[in-house]
């Protein structure tokens, strides 16, 4: 039975058409591969659900074949067959296989088929300018994604065993190495096996909001979210290594909703516990108080805002700032000595 995270506060999440992932299942499909990051798109649409909102994500498991033997034996029915056109948004997954780099892309009937697939029908999807289709590969998917042509000028990693086997084969590629994942325009590959789910977090962070994703990871009980370049990169991400559930259920509304007026007492109403046991937990189990958890996230937000071009006003309403001005002290605050030593690593 799946353990439930914290029921979550329905707030500054937007509804829209859920996505379509689209699994392509191979022979010696790896099985981890498929089931980490299907599962975190599942608990996705049910931490959704319980938001009242709908599902965000439209999982589908198709191939050149209606019936495979996974890596670990397990034969996989049902499939469907490989769409001729995509008509909505698609994310389309390539999944690894065993062994190395001849065994991975073997040019059997079924891989075969799947080539002309993705040639035909993903190839000119990806290369429409603004395309919200995207080709995902897990592990060394990216091989698969390479023999198939798709991945000339775009940078991309996979499994580090199988780099240099990568580099061979998409010479026209910058293969990064020592990367959890690499998102380059339409194309998003992930390094080894449980990387995708890594992928899969951070997908759903960008699509329904980074308090979503981080109910997922705890339901998953993944305690250090990985991002694409540092283990933890953003103080939206720190103080999450816990499985406390009051303490997520107000980061997780915090994330969604920078702007609110989160007062001490609203927060203890959120989270259930008085406003001093509040505090407590917090340092127990984020390491910083619940003003500065607010702090951290909206300094962040802003921070984001203004790297991507907005300008400072913006950035600032943008991060749940009411004016560029409180934006600046809070800066301030952030850089002080104090601040930083009570700052979680």
């Amino acid at each position: 039975m799946t353990p439930s995270a914290p029921r979550l506060p329905t707030i500054g999440l937007p509804s829209a058409p859920p996505v379509q992932v689209l699994f392509i299942v191979l022979p010696d499909t790896l099985l981890l591969d498929l089931a980490g990051p299907a599962e975190a798109f599942r608990l996705a649409n049910q931490q959704l659900a319980r938001r009242g909102l709908p599902a965000g994500f439209d999982m589908r498991f198709a191939g050149p074949e209606a019936a495979v033997t996974s890596s670990v034996g397990l034969g996989l029915a049902a499939l469907s067959p490989l769409p001729e056109q995509l008509t909505s948004p698609t994310w389309v997954v390539l999944l690894g296989r065993p062994g190395d780099a001849l065994q991975v892309v073997r040019h059997q009937g079924a891989w075969l088929a799947t080539r002309d697939w993705l040639g035909r029908v993903l190839a000119p999807a990806l290369a429409v300018p603004g395309t919200e289709h995207r080709l995902l590969t897990v592990c060394v998917g990216a091989l698969l994604a390479a023999d198939a042509g798709l991945l000339t000028e775009r940078q991309v990693t996979t499994h580090h065993e199988l780099l240099a086997d990568l580099a061979l084969m998409a010479p026209g590629a910058r293969v990064l190495p020592n990367r959890v994942f690499v998102c380059d325009g339409p194309v998003w590959s992930s390094a080894g096996i449980t990387a995708g789910i890594d992928l899969a977090l951070h997908l759903i962070a960008e699509r329904q909001g980074e308090g979503l994703a981080s109910a997922v990871a705890q339901v998953m009980v993944v305690f250090h979210r990985r991002g694409s370049e540092d283990p933890e990169r953003s103080p939206l991400l720190a103080g999450r290594r816990h499985l406390h559930p009051a303490v997520h259920a107000v980061q997780n509304a915090v994330v969604d909703a920078p702007g609110e007026d989160w007062t001490l007492d609203r927060m203890a109403a959120l989270a259930h516990v008085t406003p001093r046991h509040l505090s407590r937990l917090f340092q127990q189990h984020a390491g910083l108080s619940p003003r500065e958890h607010v702090e951290q996230v909206r300094l962040a937000l802003a921070v984001e805002a203004r790297a991507a071009g907005l300008a400072g006003k913006q950035a600032a309403a943008l991060g749940g700032f009411s004016s560029e001005r409180q934006w600046r002290r809070a800066r301030q605050r952030s850089a002080s000595p104090a601040t930083a030593k009570r700052a979680p690593a």
